[in-house]
């Protein structure tokens, strides 16, 4: 049988654009029209999953492919309880009961290896983070108040202790608490870097990284959002009634606070770790904060406590520890502790996901994970408050919301917790970490118990009315679908993760810190241009997605802008010249979508028909 020339003609342009398939043409199946159209799409549909490395879930939903962001189901293939020997069963309950002490102390080291990260980035910054503070010319402005709260709290690696300096440097006079409450607003937004690189420990598995990403980015998408409306707020209500909106409320709350101090502190937390963490690095604290009230006595102090030889006054350690005596810089053992802790972390998590993905299986384990993302019957609107109270609770106990929503990370990448569930575990947790403030607050001396007690509602009041803003109303809580689309572009190009990382912690806020010093016009002049784009991209977006029919047509689509300014695969293709970045990629991803596509070419048998002779 012989096939005509307009037929050969069509093979050969599609053997053209796909010559590794050019053996399945001779072998295609004869079918009828609607048969066709149907292999077609079915074809589609495979090729579509087979290729899901540069889908988005969006795509993946359309093509009929498994959502990415649903809760996972395991199916428990193990022997039934009834069926199993006495041996067997004695078997499974020591295996479990292993797993589950394995797992309790990769957690308990997982958590000790956050304070060490927070004590190492403490020692490499030294005395710059209290000199940072010291510039209290520079904080007039509220621009650079706000990139110095976020630059500092990466380096310190705790809200708590960032937000603790504030305090004590309001309680000593060295700032108002006008100038305070731009330090706040950044001190939120920085504590969020911890879980965004634990997120990074599920980088090798693309579904899991895309889940943990964005469960770790939903905590920054509030607080920017948070920070964008009420930063904007407080500077509008400070130029029209010459107080802001967060000062004059929290200075109405504390006009009838007596001035009698106290001082309490919750050492839950502190007191399993610390046996530990005391045995390898003791930090002064007092250290750190003279250098922010710059007590000319610890200019030459050390962060490490010298074991009785303060300059001071004698500080007792807890037992000897590693780093005693060393004789070593604080920035060389920061280093050192640096490494230490970061091995341990991405240990201890790698090894706690491993053991949670294995124990999660069968009946159990989906109970436990339809009672975590479960609804309350008839009221399913008080589910996230309730779940926004266990997470202030949690914190409140551990006193770090960086541990608590380092833990939730994981949780989120294998699949146990929604992203829906765990934006109001983290927006509890935001208020829970307040309570670090109050307490420090409580500690002041009593005639600047007034000034430090309203600084500490500032940090409170700021989350309130940030919950207030993107949580009730559903259509508000934008954080969600922001860290989703953060979650898909991670899954597609995993180094795009680094780059949001450094860009949105360091650059973003050294660039902008750097033209506010440089004055207000260059501030201006840089900001107020990108600024404009930004929204007139938010604006045309909208309209694309709602109404389209009111834009010109080269407007619905942004076809008409080059490649590289709409995409990220341009850049993605240098990327993958990386050895590095290689190893993140699947095989199939490392061939590229010529490898991934199997496209099957049919031919109708009328035409075959027609043309043979």
């Amino acid at each position: 049988m012989t096939i005509s020339s307009a037929t050969e003609m069509t093979l050969a342009e599609k053997s053209n654009q796909l010559p590794e398939e050019t053996e399945n043409v001779a072998s295609a199946p004869v079918m009828n029209d609607q048969d066709d159209m149907e292999k077609g799409h079915d074809s589609s549909r495979r090729s579509s999953s087979s290729s899901s490395s540069s889908e988005d879930s969006d795509v993946a939903l359309a093509n009929n492919v498994e959502d990415p962001w649903a809760i996972v189901e395991l199916v428990d293939d193990s022997e039934k309880w009834k069926d199993m020997t006495t041996k067997a069963k004695v078997l499974r309950v020591s295996i479990n009961t292993a797993k589950i002490v394995t797992a309790l102390g990769l957690l308990y080291f997982f958590i000790c290896s956050l304070t060490l990260l927070s004590d190492a980035f403490r020692l490499i910054s030294g005395k710059t983070a209290g000199e940072i503070f010291q510039q209290s010319e520079l904080m007039q402005n509220p621009v650079v108040g706000l990139m110095i709260g976020i630059l500092v709290t990466v380096l310190v690696q705790s809200s708590s202790t960032s937000t603790s300096i504030v305090v004590s440097m309001v309680a000593s006079g060295i700032i108002t608490v006008h100038m305070a409450i731009p330090i706040i607003m950044g001190a939120n937004i920085g504590t969020s870097v911890t879980n965004t690189i634990v997120s990074f420990t599920q980088i090798a598995n693309k579904n899991e990284f895309r889940r943990a990403f964005a469960g770790a980015t939903v905590h920054d998408m509030f607080n920017w959002l948070a920070v964008i409306v009420l930063f904007t707020l407080e500077i509008v209500t400070n130029s029209i009634f010459g107080i802001g909106y967060l000062e004059w409320l929290t200075g109405e709350i504390v006009k009838g606070v007596n001035s009698t101090s106290g001082s309490g502190e919750v050492r839950l937390l502190n007191a399993i770790i610390d046996p530990f963490v005391d045995k390898i690095i003791q930090l002064d604290s007092k250290v750190l904060q003279g250098w922010a009230v710059n007590d000319p006595n610890y200019d030459n102090a050390s962060l490490i406590k010298q074991c009785g030889e303060n300059i001071t006054e004698p500080v007792p350690c807890d037992g000897a520890f590693l780093f005693e005596n060393t004789n070593m810089e604080d920035w060389a053992v920061g280093l050192i502790l640096l490494f230490i802790s970061l091995f341990m972390l991405c240990g201890c998590l790698v090894g706690l996901v491993k053991i949670l993905n294995s124990m999660m299986k069968g009946h159990i384990a989906n109970l436990i994970k339809r009672v975590i993302n479960a609804k309350i019957p008839y009221v399913p609107w008080l589910t996230g408050y309730i779940a926004m109270g266990l997470g202030a609770v949690i914190t409140f106990l551990v006193q770090s919301s960086s541990v608590f929503t380092s833990t939730l990370t994981p949780l989120v990448g294998i699949g146990v917790i929604s992203i829906e569930r765990v934006y109001p575990l983290t927006l509890g947790s935001n208020i829970g970490t307040t309570t670090t403030s109050l307490i420090a607050a409580l500690a002041a001396p009593p005639e600047k118990l007034h000034d430090t007690l309203q600084i500490s509602l500032v940090h409170l009041f700021f989350n309130i009315t940030g919950i207030l803003l993107y949580y009730p109303i559903p259509f508000m809580r934008f954080p969600i679908p922001m860290a989703k689309f953060l979650g898909n572009e991670t899954a597609k190009y995993r180094w795009y993760a680094i780059f949001y990382l450094v860009g949105m912690f360091f650059v973003l806020p050294g660039v902008v810190l750097g033209l506010s010093i440089a004055g207000p016009i260059a501030l201006l002049c840089v900001g107020v241009p990108i600024l404009i784009l930004l929204v007139f991209i938010a604006v045309i977006k909208i309209l694309q997605r709602k109404k389209p029919s009111w834009l010109p047509r080269v407007m619905r689509d942004w076809k008409w802008l080059p490649l590289a300014c709409r995409s990220l695969e341009p850049y993605d293709r240098q990327f993958a010249k990386c050895a590095c970045c290689k190893k993140c990629r699947p095989a199939v991803e490392e061939n590229g979508p010529s490898s991934a596509v199997s496209v099957e070419i049919t031919v109708s048998s009328d035409s075959l028909t027609k043309d043979s002779s």
